[in-house]
């Protein structure tokens, strides 16, 4: 399988998700060439003047740093990658980096990021890009590409030095920093959310591009749940999510007599769009409260299997 590593990342556009089976050649040479940026970011410092300083939400949430993902080392595929994700990825270190809010991609710079290395070296990021987790509510997830780091020397840290806004223009996220999850470790769960209603377009299926918009949840749906991975990811046959996955998601519902019961989504959605969110369909209007994944059932880019894994929804 990792002798196809390449095309599989290819095939998903984005070296953060970056694996998905079936696409054919033609239709992918053809995405590629109809492909064109508009997220990827280059400068080395930062271009960003502002007075904004605020660090807390008026929803209440402070402005963090909640992953970074050590995901290929020297393992971006070198045929397109600078097409489809940002110019000087190809061949280069890939770390998705999810903040809590989502982020104006246009104050969202390499020269914003600081990466450390475990013997204290600063590396710096050659390029990143926010696709194609650009679904409404998802541009809270950055692929950083270039020399990050090595096997032998990981990346153990990640700062934001620039100023970085949110989508909404309240907060900055100057100063956050995270820990960096290593290279053989797999993915986890690191966000989730009730999705607003004015997000759901019950209904919508994927386009055709293999990196385009994801699916949505079926009309019908009652509630809407988004998770968040730290990295890409796929089944254990490197195919995308299906009901096999669907069906070991279980999100713990706060109901009427207040008792927390596990119930399994009716559907999955956010599919066929080489990101790393899914959308967890519920029947029920009682809120959900948490989520829970089992060991053992998918892998990010380089084949590591999934833990067990749990996240509280954000509320």
């Amino acid at each position: 399988m990792k002798n196809n590593r390449s095309v599989l990342l290819l095939c998903s556009a984005l070296a953060l998700s970056l694996t998905q089976t079936g696409c054919d050649k033609l239709s992918l040479a053809q995405g590629v060439a109809q492909y064109k940026r508009t997220l990827d970011a280059y400068a080395q410092g930062d271009t960003t003047r502002t007075d904004i300083m605020a660090t807390r939400h008026a929803e209440g949430r402070g402005a963090t740093l909640i992953s970074a993902f050590f995901g290929l080392d020297n393992g971006l595929p070198k045929r397109n990658t600078d097409r489809v994700a940002c110019v000087g990825a190809g061949g280069a270190d890939g770390m998705p980096i999810i903040f809590s809010h989502e982020v104006d991609h246009t104050t969202l710079e390499p020269g914003d990021v600081r990466v450390t290395t475990r013997s204290g070296r600063i590396k710096p990021v050659t390029c990143l890009t926010l696709a194609p987790a650009d679904d409404p509510g998802e541009l809270r997830t950055a692929l950083l590409a270039g020399d990050l780091g090595s096997a032998d020397d990981e990346p153990v840290s990640v700062e934001i030095i620039g100023n970085v806004l949110s989508l909404d223009g309240t907060i900055n996220f100057k100063g956050t920093k995270v820990e960096v999850t290593p290279l053989n470790a797999g993915p986890t769960l690191v966000f989730a959310e009730i999705v607003p209603e004015a997000q759901w377009a019950l209904g919508t299926k994927a386009t055709r591009l293999p990196w385009g918009g994801g699916s949505r949840c079926p009309v019908g749906t009652k509630q809407v749940v988004r998770v968040t991975w730290g990295g890409g990811i796929r089944k254990i046959d490197g195919k995308d999510a299906d009901e096999s996955v669907r069906s070991r998601y279980k999100v713990s519902i706060l109901n009427q007599e207040g008792q927390l019961i596990d119930k399994v989504p009716f559907a999955l959605a956010d599919l066929n769009d080489g990101d790393n969110n899914h959308l967890l369909c519920m029947s029920s209007v009682e809120r959900a409260q948490a989520v829970h994944f089992p060991a053992g059932y998918l892998i990010d880019p380089r084949d590591d299997v999934n833990p067990e894994t749990s996240i509280s929804i954000t509320q």
